[in-house]
């Protein structure tokens, strides 16, 4: 059998079986021979066993050890050669016979599982060993084909202690050796018992300030320890913690401190907290003596009023010297004690216990015209009946309501007379309160816990006459006038009814009124929110049965608060498809750090993290030298140790450092003592900058070999006396971030240096992506075993095309803990923590093995189990109310197949448990079967690739690709759009006659790339918005007299007019029921299949339109698409420039996508040569840019209003484009454009002239030329062949 604690092994002797028989005593005994002597171990005396007279849960069996000893093990058997046995029962202890305390384990009373049959023997070991004199069984459940029989031994061995009584006022004084004693490390155990609720167990104390004290304040154990605050007071020492709950139960509670400098161990009954203590020194100066019990009578003023020590304390250890066996022999200064006594003065008090369906009935007087009443409970639950009592003539109820006592009198005299009456708050604690209730005629009183200065009373008139019957706890019987509430869960003692305290033994044998359910001489209340469960500062509250969290404000869920709300990086927010923004992020999950804000900048190919400082940018600094430098301390918006955690899952990390200086040198390069130097991670001095390296002394110039003077390193080194600067990029991120800089060499005369430290920029995270494939079977890695007690969390992502395997297992002796795709549609989460096996299952409506990434978190802790899947389908099942809660594992974790279990085969991707993330990737190098990384992320995250964008796959990861898409962006989801001025226009040539034809991106309606186009279908997509018309937004022009335009008339509707040929006038559509010339964006979707054309227009439902029967169906040769205004030199329809093409379009063109083509884009954001120019100026804004489809809506909520497009109407970012002209010089370029214009007017007239007279452009000149009105018509002409015969230089006529 296996045993928990190694020390018990000698410590295993049979202790109850040696008894006499006198031992042994019971609740009844059925006959002489079933007598409570007969039930020892293995005997077959009497009738081989003990049985009691009745069967219910009053009954116990009870063995007197002889005097207080340790026990380990407990072991049962049924009465012999019966059908009488024991299937559970609870175990109780006590030191004097009275005021039992029931055994505890993980968190609960514990019920121990008995026996089947009535031979076998069920053996226990404890989970934590007890010292006790009593032990009592009580059994809870018993054979159904018989009655309750039990054989019982208990094993364990002799203990001893000495002990010493405290009667508050006695105190031990422990002096030192020296005056004044400098300690590096204590060690202090003792062993306390007490029913008061504070004192001072130990103080000691130092002139310097240093102190420590362990008191007990509200039955809360606190240690105080101050090791030193610094004489200006910046550095406070003074730490404070608080431990355990409930300790005034008067049973015995063990205490060890351990110091070692700062780093402390203070365990309360096996519950140990680590801390390191506030402040920076590390010993405890204390002054002549430590005391026991209570303050020192010489300690300081400051120290009073705290109260000494009243109870029993044992085995008292200070740095290896037995306390309480120096003072047994006289060896330390008691003479403060009226009477040392070295035996513990026993409480008299009787509690008793009440569960929801007790109640205790006792007697008072009757036809009295007082009630008198007091009693002192504890409970959890803010409500409850405490007592009721049915008068001669009305009711008196006392109930607990919202944490306040309330007093309910009804008296049905000659009329109705109520009294309402309450006081206290927050009284459901868990501490002991005193209720006093005394009611004579026109008077009553309700006083909380002695204070008579807050006491209630009430003067209205009144007559009470009393029945003489109270329930306390519960009242459950039919009434005219029942009780508001009927029942207490919690506890009481010293009743007093009329005045009198009433003897709780004699009810107890059956002497005195009556009870049902009720535990005499035991208060088992249990405070479930110490140690506190909930995680991560969630506030802990409870009721008698349970506890719950509440986890507001902490970035945290779940039902103890462990799982963190926010993702792990700014990676994982990019594959949410969430967009460049701040945001929290919480990179261990559930581990101890916190979440903190970071900005996340998601790039087409990359995502950055950004942490910033506090440091202004150009930090002027002056008067230091080395002997005194001027030191900076940069803080950061998260901890170091978040810092940390983002730097160190990054792929790479950078931080700009720049220093400007003027006779102020930087580092003394090449091999002097630097002037200046900086601290990072761990607080290492660092002597390079910006653009070096680790132990490389110089600067970025040093690196290039550029810098101002030869002979140094770093361009501010030569000293000069104009301003110089050395700036760069730390990129080594296990130094990063700067936490400080130490500049020295500015207090010279005509010194001057300005630092600037940029935030820290880190870009990747390796967890995310650190995946492992599981190519066979049986491939597998193994890890250390996994620690998850009381709280365990797991999550990955996985993908597979297999329909089954085991993700990851972890086992212990019977305890395990398993994850497993069951079949293509379920994933289950299975584990034991001792209770049995539990298994929750997860369905998806779709398949799982589809080769796409799907995401499992399962989370385990006291309160319940969670299986989630892909962040939608979830199973949650409650833990049992009662059972272990303790996940005890021993083997190694396997990861992939383990135990003969099916294998699994596919991808396992960040992989993290309790916070850690496991590498994957370093452990699938070494292990045949698995291979670090996965590939086919696309087939998850592709969907983010929206508006054609294409997925690109990554090693960690995927980007998408919006070379082809009229969109920027990560996703390919950000418009590009530019603001036109009048007169500016841009021209995309499909056909340019020197580029070559393989780079062109035109593609043919068979899809393939050519330098002659004909198309049968096209599509053409964009977003506008302008307050002018009539304008031209977009034409299309050809070798041939085909065309087509998209136009805004002069009443601002729109206009499409397809020219395909074959038509005496071109197609033309007109949307004559809407002005668009009204400063909203408005969106186009323009699809020609042939001579089926599909328009959408906004948020409307697409209209489709057909071509006469006549028409062509193929666009020929297209040559140039313009956007905002025409300058053409082949065939134009002449009305388009005559009514729309002057000025040109003023506003915001967006999105423009000619089908694969993005011409505005293109010139924009092309970082290659792409056929594309402008004239005029374009500058970049998004002010046109629209949503392409939404459902209809008011509006009021219209998203074209110009309210909604707010701050980025009419732009956004601006950019200028290399052809644009600067707004400063508007006017000069408008002068010279004037001058420039007037010559050209002069040259067309002239070449007119020329041409007519040879004849040779009047034969070909477009039919209105005649009757044009503008010079825009007149110079155009429609000749296809006319722009081979002229000099490249004269095709364009139009500035």
């Amino acid at each position: 059998i296996l045993r928990v604690q190694p020390g018990w092994d000698n410590c295993d002797e049979p202790l109850a079986t040696p008894l006499s028989h006198q031992a042994f005593t019971s609740s009844s005994m059925f006959t002489s021979g079933y007598a409570p002597g007969y039930a020892k171990l293995n005997r077959r005396g009497g009738s081989g066993g003990w049985s009691p007279l009745d069967n219910d849960h009053y009954q116990w069996l009870q063995v007197d050890l002889g005097g207080r000893k340790q026990v380990t093990a407990l072991a049962t058997q049924g009465r012999y050669s019966s059908s009488d046995w024991t299937t559970q029962y609870r175990l109780l202890y006590s030191d004097t016979g009275m005021n039992w305390k029931p055994y505890h384990q993980d968190g609960n009373i514990w019920a121990f599982q008995g026996n089947a049959n009535t031979e076998s023997v069920v053996r226990h070991d404890l989970q934590h060993a007890l010292v006790a004199r009593y032990l009592r069984f009580v059994p809870l459940q018993w054979s159904s084909e018989g009655c309750i029989g039990l054989r019982i031994d208990v094993y364990g061995c002799a203990y001893w202690a000495d002990l010493i009584n405290f009667d508050g006022q006695g105190v031990i004084s422990y002096r030192f050796k020296m005056k004044k004693m400098k300690i590096l490390k204590d060690v202090i155990s003792l062993k306390f018992k007490t029913s008061e609720s504070e004192g001072v167990i130990l103080h000691g104390e130092g002139q310097q300030g240093d102190y420590i004290t362990l008191e007990l304040k509200k039955a809360r154990l606190v240690l105080l320890i101050n090791l030193g605050s610094n004489q200006y007071g910046s550095i406070l020492g003074h730490t404070s913690v608080t431990s355990g709950s409930l300790l005034d139960d008067q049973h015995w509670h063990s205490v060890v401190i351990e110091r070692y400098r700062r780093n402390v161990n203070f365990t309360l009954d096996r519950h140990i907290q680590h801390f390191r203590t506030n402040g920076e020194f590390d010993h405890l100066d204390l002054d002549y003596e430590l005391s026991f019990g209570g303050m020192p009578f010489s300690g300081k003023p400051s120290s009073g009023g705290r109260k000494n020590f009243i109870g029993c304390m044992e085995s008292i250890n200070y740095n290896g010297d037995n306390i309480t066996d120096l003072v047994r022999r006289r060896k330390l200064d008691t003479s403060s004690f009226r009477n040392l006594s070295f035996s513990c003065a026993e409480s008299h008090t009787f509690p008793a216990f009440f569960n929801a369906t007790s109640f205790l009935h006792l007697p008072g007087r009757s036809e009295h015209h007082t009630v008198s009443i007091s009693f002192m409970f504890r409970t959890w639950n803010p409500s409850g009946l405490l007592l009721f009592s049915i008068l001669a003539d009305g009711t008196l109820e006392v109930g607990l309501s919202d944490g306040k006592v309330s007093i309910h009198v009804d008296v049905t005299q000659k009329k109705n007379t109520r009294i309402e009456i309450s006081s206290g708050s927050g009284l459901n604690d868990g501490q002991w309160h005193e209720v006093r209730f005394l009611a004579k005629e026109n008077f009553a009183m309700l006083t909380i816990d002695g204070d008579e200065a807050s006491a209630v009373r009430t003067n209205t008139p009144i007559q009470i006459q009393t029945r003489g019957s109270y329930y306390f706890g519960g009242y459950f019987l039919r009434s005219s006038s029942p009780p508001m509430q009927r029942s207490f869960q919690g506890c009481m003692q010293l009743i007093h009814v009329d005045e009198q305290l009433v003897d709780l033994q004699a009810v107890e044998q059956g002497k005195l009124g009556d009870f049902e359910n009720v535990s005499l001489e035991m208060c088992a209340i249990i405070d479930r929110c110490v140690p506190n469960h909930c995680e991560h500062g969630g506030r802990c509250t409870q009721t008698w049965d349970s506890f719950s969290c509440t986890c507001d404000g902490t970035g945290y869920t779940g039902a103890t608060c462990h799982t963190s709300v926010y993702e792990q990086s700014c990676e994982a927010y990019k594959h949410l498809g969430r967009t460049s923004d701040t945001y929290w992020i919480d990179p261990d999950g559930s581990g101890p750090l916190g979440p903190f804000k970071v900005s996340c900048n998601m790039t087409e190919d990359k995502v950055w993290t950004t942490v910033a400082n506090s440091l202004p940018a150009q930090m002027p600094i002056s008067g230091s030298s080395r002997e005194k430098r001027m030191v900076l301390q940069l803080n950061y918006s998260a901890s170091m140790e978040q810092v940390t955690a983002v730097t160190s899952s990054a792929e790479h990390c950078e931080q700009y450092v720049a220093y400007v200086c003027r006779s102020s040198r930087l580092l003394n390069s090449p091999d002097g003592t630097p002037y200046t130097w900086w601290l990072g991670r761990g607080s290492e001095k660092h002597f390079y900058w910006g653009g070096s390296g680790p132990g490389i002394q110089k600067c970025a110039c040093g690196i290039e070999r550029n810098c101002t003077d030869p002979k140094y390193y770093c361009n501010c080194d030569a000293d000069h006396k104009q301003w110089r600067e050395d700036s760069g990029v730390l990129k080594y991120k296990d130094h990063l971030p700067v936490i400080q800089v130490a500049v020295g060499d500015t207090n010279r005369p005509g010194s001057e240096a300005k630092l600037t430290v940029g935030p820290l920029r880190c870009q990747g995270d390796r967890n995310y992506w650190n995946a492992a494939s599981f190519t066979t079977p049986s491939s597998y890695l193994h890890f250390s075993t996994f620690q998850g007690e009381t709280s365990a969390d797991i999550s990955f992502y996985f993908k597979t095309s297999a329909p089954y395997g085991v993700f990851l297992e972890n086992l212990g002796n019977t305890d395990f803990i398993r994850l497993e795709l069951k079949s293509p549609t379920m994933v289950s989460f299975s584990f034991d923590v001792g209770n049995g096996p539990v298994e929750l299952a997860v369905r998806s409506p779709t398949a799982l093995n589809d080769d796409q990434w799907h995401r499992v978190s399962a989370e385990r802790n006291v309160k319940e189990a969670v299986l989630q899947l892909d962040q939608q389908y979830r199973e949650v099942r409650p833990a049992p109310p009662q059972g272990h809660t303790r996940l005890e594992l021993y083997s190694q974790l396997y990861v992939g197949a383990a135990g003969g279990q099916r294998g699994f085969l596919g991808c396992i991707r960040s992989l993290k448990m309790n916070g850690v993330t496991l590498d994957l990737e370093e452990r699938a190098k070494v292990t045949p079967g698995v291979k670090p990384g996965c590939s086919g992320h696309c087939t998850s995250f592709g969907v983010y690739c929206r508006n054609g964008g294409k997925c690109v796959e990554k090693y960690n990861g995927y980007s998408c690709d919006c070379t082809s898409t009229a969109y920027d962006g990560p996703f390919c989801t950000k418009d590009v759009g530019g603001f036109f001025e009048a007169g500016t226009l841009l021209r995309y040539n499909f056909l340019p006659e020197v580029a070559s034809a393989a780079v062109m991106e035109v593609r043919s309606p068979s899809g393939t790339l050519g330098s002659e186009v004909n198309l049968t279908r096209e599509d053409l997509a964009f977003s506008f918005s302008t307050s002018s018309a009539p304008c031209i937004l977009v034409y299309i022009s050809s070798r041939t007299q085909d065309y087509l335009a998209i136009v805004l008339r002069q009443n601002g509707t729109l206009q499409i007019r397809y020219n395909l040929g074959g038509l005496r006038e071109p197609f033309t559509i007109n949307l004559d029921q809407r002005n668009m010339a009204n400063g909203q964006p408005h969106s186009i979707n323009i699809s020609r299949v042939e001579k089926v054309i599909q328009l959408q227009v906004d948020h409307y439902p697409p209209v489709s339109y057909s071509f006469p029967d006549a028409s062509d169906t193929q666009f020929n040769l297209i040559k140039t698409l313009f956007l905002g205004k025409v300058y053409e030199t082949g065939q134009i329809d002449p009305v388009l420039i005559e009514k729309y093409n002057t000025p040109g379009f003023v506003g915001c063109l967006s999105r423009v996508q000619f089908n694969s083509i993005a011409p505005l884009k293109a010139a924009l954001r092309s970082r290659v040569s792409a056929p594309v120019s402008v004239q005029g100026k374009l500058v970049e804004s998004n002010c046109g840019a629209s949503p392409q489809t939404i459902s209809p809506m008011s509006a009021a909520t219209d998203p074209w209003h110009l309210d909604s497009a707010g701050g980025d109407f009419p732009f956004n970012e601006e950019r200028v484009v290399p052809d644009g002209v600067n707004r400063n010089s508007a006017i000069i370029g408008g002068i010279i454009a004037v001058v420039i214009f007037t010559i050209l007017c002069t040259l067309v007239f002239l070449i007119r002239h020329m041409f007519r007279h040879k004849g040779t452009y009047h034969t070909n000149e477009a039919k209105g030329a005649e009757s044009a009105d503008n010079a825009d018509a007149a110079i155009i002409v429609n000749d296809p062949n006319f722009t081979e015969t002229i000099d490249e230089s004269k095709k364009e006529w139009f500035i």
